[in-house]
């Protein structure tokens, strides 16, 4: 937001997806990607275009395309810099650059290999043979030998020679499809597929040399660099030692030798029962950087140390329908994020780094953070409540788990004084609160934990008789609001949950509660596309917000309580002040449901989320613009005490441009008046123009065409045009901007006044015409006598 009383967005950052947002999919189809060899750039399809993460480039990118296209691109501007038809009869499937970078060669699904010249720009083989899907294809990294090597659907390795285009070798072995290819030297390739084995096969003998079973379909493996130190990895003699990763989500090493895994990377707890959510689609080295990269079934990017797979970084690549969303941390540094999964995103928002947190085994709907930001509490279609509590380092765990509701588990709120309690309610229409075991809230006792400790519910009231949608704690923790599919919202006390009230005026279902932190207000917002404020002490309505032309989904207090900020199903931010009812500003920065709205502790921060699958900050920028605004105000002033000044000193060059930066056309024409006002005024005025910058040139030419609709201005105007004709060369006035549209403008104009100056000139030539020939009557002169009379 820009301003609290007149906001306006002022968009921070946005995380968004690396591909598609899809519509209730919970796994997406992998994706592709590639690293630059620096590994500071990395390429991710998003539908028909490439996105580049960390921008900068000193080459092209080429591109796959479904139209059956190739498109080079100069991924600095972005542009293309080249397209041409990939002559397949069929979408290209894979490609590859052999080492010089000079050849491309292009697996399609109509079961042919492109090779083609990037010099020269053309197609130098057409190779036939291959049985279905070209899905695999590699240069062998000898330039000398000019071999590529293929995959496709009959699981074979087939061996090109490109001197002659044909097939020299078959390597059968796989009975699966083959993912991976890697050289380890001239003589010895290394294939995965997913018949769960690697192979190693000797290149000169085109034999198989040794068969590795790994027990998990593998997508990638990549060879360990014989130089290095990866005794951390089980590495202990000399020899070839490959990474694979796969089906189980892990990366593990293999030792050629003996065909033995010799390292296995370790499964946190919570992820040892659901394999199939962290399934590892592709694994790169980069040497560079001394870092295995690796791609998610979910699209998430994860960064390793080479020689010990600690995580060093992750990237969130896919968020589909965020559900939920909050900032988290002592200083708001991080937020916390349900999408439509089991799993939790953490965001650090300073380097979009992401932890994913496993527990959830169904949807998590919806999450609430105490007031420290260092514990939160999710629930889920699981029907359990989980809590979660972030460690010194940012790495956040579980350490509390409630069960107890008998449906999914939709909406949750914490205590707000200290972390004492926690408040669920269910499509059970059931209300529970749970007590926080001290050993939760201690720092020393919690990092203790190795295991979640049940949480208790100490109190169970059915509160509605259709689903809660929301709940909300008072912020003295004495109590609690819910809002329900009813149309109802109530009022309970947390010590027993007894009912204390009940709010009835909502049309449809209500969506959200919140209490005011000033005042003792209870705010809500319904499907009715309504805001209303109940007072707490006789439940009546107070206020009631129209605005909104779909369902009001979320509702929070903003500008120390003196402002509303809703979120709607079509997309929409609102902002109401509470002590007009005014609607002061609405945003646009969603394409669906809002469903995640929360503000920072400074009240200077808000995040979004929603169906889109993008989650946008948004800051209050109101103090900077009042203060731009004020400086602005001040520099205007100052501007125009000194161009008073130069006026008054005569100084007329400078007080023209001065006028012209001020893009005041009047206070310009107003200067060409002082000057002409001279005694040589036509003189100076050519002189002063003459002297100007081209941009002056060109802001005094559009200021003339203003001048110029006015007849009272014409003459100024035709004055400083008369200049401009004079000594600008017909070629140096086409290259000034607008030119074109200032002659449009002039033209019209100009034959009015010429015509209305040729209509007096005659007019003044006829009446001088009648003096001339116009003769008086002799009159008597009176006589002497009545003079002196």
């Amino acid at each position: 937001m820009q301003r609290r009383s007149c906001p306006g967005p002022g968009l921070c950052r946005t995380f968004g997806n690396v591909t598609p947002p899809g519509s209730n999919v919970a796994v997406p189809d992998p994706f592709f990607l590639q690293i630059s060899q620096d590994g500071k750039f990395m390429f991710c399809p998003c539908g028909s275009k490439v996105n580049v993460i960390d921008h900068s480039a000193e080459s092209g990118k080429y591109k796959r395309s479904r139209a059956l296209l190739l498109r080079r691109w100069h991924w600095r501007e972005p542009r293309c810099e080249r397209s041409w038809r990939a002559v397949h009869t069929a979408p290209v499937a894979t490609m590859a650059f052999d080492p010089t970078a000079t050849l491309l060669a292009t697996g399609g699904c109509d079961s042919t290999i492109k090779i083609w010249d990037m010099v020269k720009h053309y197609c130098t083989h057409n190779l036939k043979g291959s049985s279905g899907v070209v899905h695999l294809v590699e240069f062998h990294p000898d330039v000398s030998r000019l071999q590529l090597f293929s995959s496709s659907m009959d699981y074979k390795i087939r061996i090109w020679d490109l001197s002659s285009s044909k097939c020299v070798a078959l390597l059968d072995g796989h009975f699966s499809a083959v993912t991976s290819l890697a050289f380890a030297d001239g003589n010895t390739l290394l294939s995965s597929g997913r018949d769960k084995i690697c192979m190693v096969w000797d290149l000169d003998t085109r034999q198989s040399k040794r068969t590795v079973p790994v027990y998990e379909t593998v997508e990638a493996a990549v060879l360990l660099p014989e130089e290095g130190d990866f005794s951390q990895l089980g590495v202990k003699k000399k020899g070839l030692h490959f990474v694979t990763a796969g089906s189980k989500g892990i990366l593990r090493v293999w030792e050629v030798a003996t065909a033995a895994c010799v390292h296995t990377q370790p499964v946190p707890f919570a992820l040892q029962e659901e394999p199939s959510e962290r399934s590892l689609s592709q694994c790169r080295f980069v040497p560079a950087r001394n870092e295995l990269l690796t791609v998610s079934m979910e699209h998430n990017i994860i960064f390793y140390d080479a020689q010990t797979l600690q995580l060093r970084k992750q990237l969130a690549g896919y968020n589909e329908e965020v559900l939920d969303v909050k900032f988290l941390g002592p200083g708001d540094s991080h937020i916390v994020v349900a999408t439509n999964s089991p799993q939790l995103k953490v965001f650090e928002l300073a380097t979009s780094h992401c932890q994913i947190l496993y527990g959830h085994t169904e949807t998590i709907l919806a999450l609430d953070v105490f007031r420290k930001g260092l514990m939160f509490v999710t629930c889920a279609k699981d029907r359990s409540v989980r809590l979660w509590r972030m460690g010194r380092a940012g790495r956040v765990s579980c350490v509390g788990l409630g069960l107890g509701h008998a449906h999914g588990v939709g909406a949750v709120s914490c205590s707000r004084l200290k972390e004492s309690f926690v408040v669920t309610s269910s499509q059970d229409c059931t209300i529970k609160i749970w007590n926080i075991p001290e050993s939760l809230t201690s720092k020393a006792k919690a990092a203790l934990i190795s295991s979640p400790e049940p949480l208790h519910a100490r109190v169970t009231e059915r509160g509605h008789n259709k689903d809660i949608n929301s709940v909300a704690v008072s912020p003295n923790d004495k109590l609690l609001a819910t809002g329900s599919q009813d149309r109802l919202a109530k009022l309970w006390s947390c010590s027993d949950c007894s009912l204390l009230g009940v709010f009835s005026g909502h049309k449809r279902g209500i969506w959200c509660v919140q209490f005011s932190p000033v005042d003792q207000v209870l705010a809500t917002s319904s499907a009715d596309g309504t805001l209303k404020l109940w007072g707490l002490r006789d439940f009546s309505c107070l206020k009631t917000f129209e605005g909104h032309d779909a369902s009001v989904l979320k509702i929070i207090f903003v500008s120390r309580g003196a402002q509303l900020l809703s979120s709607g199903s079509d997309g929409l931010l609102k902002l109401w002040t509470i002590k007009t009812n005014e609607c002061v500003k609405t945003l646009d920065g969603h394409e669906d449901k809002i469903w995640g709205l929360h503000s920072n502790k400074k009240d200077d921060m808000v995040v979004t989320a929603s169906s889109d699958s993008c989650i946008t900050l948004w800051q209050d920028v109101t103090e900077i613009e009042e203060k731009e605004a004020q400086a602005k105000q001040e520099e205007q002033i100052m501007k125009e005490q000194e161009l008073s000044n130069l006026l008054h000193e005569k100084r007329y060059l400078k007080a023209l441009g001065l006028a012209i930066s001020l893009d005041r056309p009047h206070t310009v024409l107003t200067v060409v008046k002082a000057i002409l006002k001279e005694p040589e005024g036509r003189r100076q005025l050519e002189e002063n123009i003459v002297r100007l910058r081209k941009d002056q040139k060109e802001a005094v030419l559009g200021f003339l065409v203003t001048w110029n609709t006015n007849s009272r201005n014409c003459h100024e105007a035709q004055a400083v045009l008369e200049t401009l004709l004079k000594h600008e060369a017909p070629d140096s006035l086409l290259q000034f901007s607008g030119i074109k549209s200032a002659v449009e403008s002039l033209l019209p104009y100009t034959e009015r006044h010429f015509q209305r100056l040729s209509r007096l000139l005659q007019a003044s030539t006829f009446i001088e015409f009648m003096w001339q020939n116009m003769r008086l009557a002799d009159v008597a002169h009176p006589p002497a006598w009545q003079l002196d009379f």
